[in-house]
């Protein structure tokens, strides 16, 4: 075997000290005892399933000056994440065949870790000449960055329709646009009356009277959305700054996104309802922004906050407190986002792609913005605990090691085979 990589592996819903035996990228054995030419011995640390996100927004092309591949995936492999699904709305966004090969062309051999591309259009035809190179279709139900928008009824249906033939996975930024209002805002709490729950819901309950099941629930703010997804078999995703900050964090522009922040009774229960199981996914939607944009008139300056590298990290320190089971992190950040777009990572199984992370639960830091790797050098997580990785393997070649990089751009598009 080419690396043995031995400690307290988690196997299924347990850790149990053992080895994993990885030969050519893969997982080939599960055994207490194995030898290999290389060995990581972890010891009593922790050795998880790398993480996949499955909501990045790297902003190439066209607004580079706040990410691109190499500084947004360097960012996520430092957060033990080594898959990302990358948002279309970009300049130009990613809306047809031709930008879509640019964008790819863009990609290769600048990424760090796995790769998808997420696309956007409302015409079926075009949908179809994407389908074989995107990781899927994301619909904008609500305004946001960027311009793209499909909020009618009838043209959602013809598209949901058509990625269905295309057996193509749909993810739905849910807010109802006719429901968000465009008055002048000048703090968060002005932020959330002009983009009110009921916008949300309303854009959910649309969705299920149209029979959208297996559609994906983009950035739910809401326990109760959570569980009208699992009655109408819808999966959904959470995102960190939804559970952890609302209305009251005093980050004024810097908290700025959409959907809103909510009321501190809102980002309670629904921490209470991801923590207790309730969620399918964890994406971090990522979305940086210079700190001089968002130090702009709170009206003006653009909604967005990074969080590709501190999501699973903030996850693992909530573990730590015991305000959430490792079982459901795993399953929510590594296991049901490969499941639900096809990657053949996210468990410690043989024939698994070797994407592991070893994590120190003894080694909690607090998150300094000016330490992390997105371009845009800030963090809505500022002084919050976290557990970042100290080793991080992507397809059986160690890529981080004592927290630092040690491998290169060897991301692949998730779209190719994998061989």
């Amino acid at each position: 075997m080419d690396l043995v990589v031995e400690g307290r592996l988690f196997l299924g819903d347990r850790l149990e000290q053992g080895c994993v035996g990885i030969e050519d990228g893969r997982i080939v054995a599960v055994k207490k005892v194995l030898r290999g030419e290389r060995r990581i011995d972890a010891g009593y640390r922790i050795v998880l399933p790398a993480a996949m996100d499955p909501h990045v927004h790297f902003r190439q092309p066209g607004m580079t000056h706040k990410e691109d591949f190499e500084s947004g995936s360097l960012a996520a492999l430092h957060g033990g994440v080594t898959t990302v699904l990358d948002m279309p709305n970009t300049i130009p966004p990613t809306d047809r065949s031709a930008s879509l090969k640019d964008k790819l062309r863009m990609v290769r051999g600048r990424s760090f870790v796995d790769y998808g591309l997420f696309i956007t259009t409302d015409l079926p035809r075009r949908l179809e000449a994407m389908s074989k190179l995107a990781a899927g279709l994301k619909i904008f139900m609500g305004s946001t960055t960027g311009s793209l928008l499909n909020n009618e009824d009838r043209s959602i249906q013809r598209m949901l329709k058509k990625a269905a033939e295309l057996s193509m996975p749909v993810s739905v930024h849910a807010e109802d646009d006719m429901l968000i209002q465009h008055e002048e805002a000048n703090d968060l709490k002005g932020h959330l009356r002009n983009r009110p729950a009921e916008a949300e819901f309303n854009a959910v309950q649309r969705l299920i009277a149209m029979g959208a099941r297996g559609v994906n629930l983009c950035h739910v703010t809401r326990a109760e959305i959570l569980d009208m997804a699992v009655r109408a078999g819808m999966s959904t995703e959470v995102a960190c700054h939804h559970m952890m900050l609302d209305i009251g964090c005093g980050l004024a522009g810097r908290g700025k996104v959409n959907p809103p922040l909510r009321q501190p009774a809102a980002r309670t229960a629904l921490y209470s309802a991801v923590t207790s199981g309730k969620a399918t996914m964890m994406g971090s939607d990522h979305a940086p922004h210079t700190i001089e944009e968002k130090a702009e008139e709170f009206d003006i300056c653009p909604s967005g906050v990074p969080g590709v590298e501190t999501s699973f990290p903030l996850m693992m320190a909530a573990v730590k407190r015991n305000e959430m089971p490792l079982t459901e992190l795993v399953r929510m950040a590594c296991d049901a986002p490969a499941r639900r777009f096809g990657i053949p990572k996210g468990r410690i199984e043989e024939g698994m792609l070797a994407d592991l992370a070893v994590y120190d639960p003894r080694e909690v830091t607090v998150i300094d913005g000016g330490e992390l790797h997105s371009r845009c050098g800030w963090s809505p997580y500022e002084g919050m605990e976290a557990i970042f990785p100290q080793t991080v393997i992507m397809a059986g070649e160690i890529q981080l090691k004592g927290g630092e990089l040690c491998g290169e751009r060897k991301g692949r598009n998730i779209k190719d085979a994998w061989i």
